[in-house]
């Protein structure tokens, strides 16, 4: 495969103002020319090796920084958006569409909002008997939409709120694990924590100071929601202005995103960064001996594997989803190039959904996206009780994976054959551009149809 060339003009330009240097001085510092340099921020010519080396050298940049996953996420959901019928005639070029990515990113967002307003307009017309006289049907963004959307285009990772989990992880006196130590944090902030059998997974009276945590729960799973009120407790003024710059539409949104970066710095306490990064690269990134070693559960460490994107100290880049039973994407993240659809669920060749096949067993599978990249997966289902024999048992799948470059950091890629009989798996049927499929369920959107009754393929219709 062809290298892919570093088109960065947008961080280019965001470098420079940030150290506040004119492009004249900012070029005599790269040690290129001045239109050079002014190409290469306008994305006309890609970076070169010599000028990332410089960055790095001159300004001791995380070369990292220079990716383009940002810009990916936004042309895969610019992609899939443009695949409604409503841009039929008007279809933007793939390049075209990464030219935005690259250097209007707002704008593409901007779209992304407006078009995100549209469908649920067009949602809302299917049940206009129902919207009628209602005070509350004005149009805007579906809450929960809008915080998932903060922690994608945040790369899942906040700083301020990991650094903050990292120190508080670090405070825990000898002898002490995460649990005690949370328990003995909620002692000091008057808050008596009792483990109750018929008590849902966390009940906190602030009247009483009681905290109530489900006996039934795993370990695991008691820690985490301990962390979680510790969040809300302890960390109420980091919380509130992390949200406050997040700028949310609704007070909903708001509730919702709290919650969210509660759970983050649960999940961040319970797996410190340096310390679980360090495991994670020694292990090479075993999930059940990291789940084992820190008393967290394999969710929670492929959910950690994900988020280690820190600046100067980032992690292997990998992708994360749950996956219902239904095929839903029900959590999603991705620091590799491989993106997920934001409707419906996920591509039916992917491991993932065969997992369900095979519960509590590992699938491994070495797969190739439509452009050309390579990818290992990784998967499993889970199942979790309710603690009794009526109670609903829960049922989903987890799939973790890296392009390929860097499977040999993982000890599940032991043994795979990386030379050839990689598996072809989309986005979603919508957007796909491979016309063999047999497991196509619609019609890429984006494509006319060619209907012929005298022929019959794999599928009843070609792609023109």
């Amino acid at each position: 495969m062809a290298q892919q060339k570093l088109y960065s003009g947008a961080k280019l330009r965001e470098i420079r103002n940030q150290i506040g240097l004119t492009q004249k001085d900012f070029a005599a510092r790269l040690g290129v020319s001045l239109p050079y340099l002014n190409q290469m921020e306008n994305n006309n010519r890609p970076l070169s090796t010599s000028v990332v080396l410089a960055l790095a050298r001159e300004f001791g940049l995380d070369v990292t920084e220079l990716s383009a996953g940002d810009s990916e996420r936004l042309v895969s959901d610019l992609r899939e958006a443009l695949a409604d019928p409503l841009f039929a005639n008007a279809t933007p070029s793939l390049p075209d569409l990464r030219l935005v990515g690259a250097n209007a990113s707002s704008f593409a967002r901007a779209f992304l909002d407006l078009h995100r307003a549209y469908r649920q307009a067009q949602e809302q017309l299917g049940a206009l008997d129902e919207a009628l006289g209602r005070e509350d049907s004005s149009l805007r963004l579906s809450p929960w939409e809008e915080v998932r959307d903060f922690f994608h285009y945040c790369d899942n990772y906040i700083d301020a709120v990991d650094r903050a989990a990292e120190h508080f992880a670090a405070q825990a006196g000898a002898g002490q694990d995460v649990t005690d130590h949370a328990i003995a944090t909620l002692a000091r902030q008057k808050i008596t924590v009792r483990m109750v059998r018929g008590a849902p997974l966390r009940r906190f009276d602030p009247a009483s100071g009681i905290l109530e945590i489900s006996a039934k729960a795993s370990p695991a799973t008691q820690a985490f929601q301990l962390l979680h009120q510790v969040a809300l407790l302890t960390q109420s003024d980091l919380l509130e202005a992390t949200l406050d710059l997040a700028r949310f539409q609704s007070d909903e949104s708001r509730a919702i995103a709290k919650i969210g970066l509660a759970n983050y710095f649960a999940g961040a306490a319970l797996l410190p960064y340096r310390r679980f990064l360090s495991a994670a690269t020694a292990s090479r990134h075993d999930l059940e001996t990291l789940a084992d070693q820190f008393g967290a559960s394999l969710e929670q460490v492929a959910h950690r594997l994900s988020t280690l994107q820190r600046p100067g100290a980032k992690g292997v880049p990998f992708f994360f989803v749950r996956v219902d039973q239904a095929g839903t994407i029900t959590k999603r993240h991705s620091a590799t190039r491989l993106q997920f659809a934001r409707f419906g669920g996920a591509c039916p060749l992917w491991n993932v959904h065969r997992a369900f096949e095979t519960p509590g067993r590992f699938l491994r599978q070495m797969a190739e996206t439509p452009d050309g990249v390579r990818y290992f997966c990784l998967s499993i289902a889970i199942s979790k009780g309710g603690g009794s024999f009526h109670a609903p048992v829960r049922r989903y799948a987890l799939g973790l994976g890296c392009e390929v470059d860097h499977a040999d950091a993982l000890v599940y890629a032991d043994g795979m054959d990386r030379t050839g009989g990689f598996d072809p798996i989309g986005i979603s049927c919508r957007i796909c551009e491979r016309e063999d499929c047999h497991q196509r369920s619609v019609p890429p959107l984006e494509r006319r149809l060619r209907v012929d009754h005298d022929h019959r393929h794999v599928l009843p219709y070609s792609m023109e």
